[in-house]
C-alpha cells in the first residue's frame, strides 16, 4: 500500500484511507467511497471480487495470481486439498507448470479425459490418498468424486461452462463440516455473452442448501424448452403432443409404483388453431410447463374452471392462444363423455366421430345444430362452423342430447 502511494504521488489519484479487506466496518466506508468515485484505486484481496463491489466507471482490473495462490495455501494451512479446474486439455500441463512455479510448497498432479485409464486411475487415486495438494483437471471432476478433504475450488473461464455444469462442479467442495470456497474466474463483463452473464449471476444468487432445483429451472429459462411448450412443435411430440406426453408418464410412473390407475378414454382433438403458452403472458418456462401439466391433468370441468380462474388471478385474462388450450382440454372431456373419440376443426368444418345416431336423436339434434351433416357409414357428424369456440359447441349439443335421454 505504502510503495503504491509513493509510486503514484505525482498522479493526483485518490487512494483509499482504509483497505478493503481490512476490518468489517473499514471494509464498508472503503467500498461505499469506491462506488460514489471518491476513491480512484481500491486496493484488497479476493474480497474485491464480491458482488457488492460496484465501482462508479471501472476502467481497469488487476487480478494478481497471489489471490490464487492464497486460497491454495490458505487450504494447505488447514490440511485440506484444492481443485484448480482448466478445461483445455492441450494446455493443462503448461497451466499446472506455472501453479508449481507460483505454488512452490505445494505438490500438484493432473488429471484429465485423454490420458490413459491407468495412469489417470492411478492420479485420482493418489489425490484421494493426500499424496498431492491441488488436482489440475478438466471437467472431469463433476461427477463421481467425494472427496471431503478438499473443499477449495479454482474455475478458469468459467463463462465456457454451462449453469448445470457448473452447479455440480462446485458441488465437489463443501462435502465436510468445514466452510468450502468457490473461485469461478471469467473475463471482463463486457466479452460476456448475455447467457453466459445470465449463468454466473445465477450461481452467485444460489449458493444455499438445496437450490439445485431453482437453478435447474433457470438454466431451463436461459437455454429455452426449445418448441416444445411454444406456438410449434416437431418429431415425435407433434405425434403425441405435451398432454398425451404427461399422461403416459402417470401411468408409466403409476404401474412402476405398483398401483392401479385408471385409464382414461383416448380421445382426440385435432384443431387447426394457436394453442400455447406466450412468453409475454408466462415469461418462466417452469409456470408455462405447470400450466401444461395442469390442464393434462384435469378431469373434469370443474377442474378447469379452477385452473382458469387461478391463471386468471396470477397472470391476467388469458390471451386467444391459452383460453384454445383451455377450450382443447375442455372438448376432450366431452367427447369422452359421449362416447366420441375425436373431434377434427380444419378449414372451417368440424367432425365428430365415431358416433351412433338413431333417427329420432337427429330430429332434436336438429334444434340445436340445424346444418350439421351425419354421415352413418363413417359415423361422423360435421357441420360448418366459425371458429374452433363453435366446433365445441356442436360438442356441447351432441352432449345436451345424450344427457336429456
Amino acid at each position: 500500500m505504502l510503495a503504491l502511494e509513493r509510486r503514484l504521488d505525482q498522479l493526483f489519484v485518490v487512494l483509499p484511507d482504509r483497505r478493503a479487506d481490512g476490518a468489517p466496518a473499514e471494509q464498508r466506508e472503503a467500498v461505499k467511497r469506491f462506488s460514489e468515485g471518491k476513491v480512484d484505486v481500491l486496493i484488497g484481496t479476493h474480497r474485491l471480487l464480491s458482488r457488492d463491489v460496484r465501482a462508479k466507471d471501472l476502467g481497469l482490473l488487476i487480478v494478481d495470481e497471489e489471490l490464487v495462490r492464497e486460497a491454495l495455501l490458505r487450504e494447505h494451512e488447514r490440511d485440506g486439498q484444492s481443485f484448480v479446474l482448466h478445461n483445455r486439455v492441450e494446455s493443462i500441463e503448461e497451466a499446472a507448470e506455472h501453479l508449481r512455479q507460483l505454488c512452490p510448497e505445494l505438490r500438484f498432479l493432473v488429471a484429465h479425459g485423454q490420458m490413459p485409464e491407468r495412469e489417470l486411475e492411478g492420479h485420482m487415486l493418489s489425490f484421494l490418498a493426500g499424496d498431492a495438494d491441488v488436482l489440475v483437471s478438466t471437467t472431469i471432476i463433476e461427477s463421481g468424486l467425494d472427496i471431503p478433504q478438499a473443499n477449495t475450488l479454482v474455475v478458469e473461464r468459467a463463462d465456457m461452462l454451462g449453469l448445470a455444469q457448473l452447479y455440480q462442479i462446485r458441488g465437489r467442495v463443501g462435502r465436510s463440516d468445514v466452510m468450502a470456497h468457490a473461485y469461478l474466474f471469467y473475463p471482463d463483463g463486457q466479452e460476456l455473452t448475455p447467457e453466459a452473464r445470465a449463468r454466473l449471476a445465477t450461481l452467485a444468487d444460489h449458493t444455499e442448501l438445496g437450490s439445485g432445483f431453482a437453478i435447474a429451472m433457470r438454466d431451463l429459462e436461459i437455454r429455452g424448452a426449445g418448441d416444445l411448450l411454444g406456438a410449434e412443435q416437431s418429431g415425435h411430440v407433434a405425434a403425441i403432443g405435451f398432454e398425451l406426453y404427461v399422461e403416459l408418464l402417470g401411468e408409466a410412473v403409476a404401474e412402476l409404483s405398483g398401483m392401479r390407475r385408471a385409464v382414461a378414454r383416448p380421445v382426440r382433438v385435432d384443431a387447426q388453431v394457436d394453442a400455447y403458452v406466450p412468453s409475454d403472458y408466462m415469461p418462466a418456462e417452469a409456470q408455462k410447463i405447470d400450466l401444461h401439466r395442469r390442464l393434462a391433468l384435469a378431469e373434469s370441468e370443474d377442474d378447469l374452471r379452477e385452473l382458469r380462474a387461478a391463471t386468471e388471478d396470477r397472470f391476467g385474462p388469458p390471451p386467444e392462444p391459452v383460453e384454445s388450450l383451455f377450450s382443447i382440454q375442455e372438448a376432450k372431456l366431452k367427447l369422452a363423455r359421449i362416447g366420441a373419440d375425436y373431434l377434427v376443426f380444419r378449414g372451417g368444418k368440424a367432425v365428430v366421430g365415431p358416433l351412433v345416431l338413431g333417427s329420432a336423436e337427429l330430429r332434436e339434434l336438429r334444434a340445436s345444430a340445424p346444418i350439421a351433416v351425419y354421415t352413418s357409414a363413417k359415423k361422423e357428424l360435421g357441420q360448418r362452423v366459425d371458429g374452433f369456440p363453435a366446433a365445441v359447441a356442436l360438442v356441447d349439443a351432441i352432449l345436451d342430447l345424450r344427457l336429456s335421454a
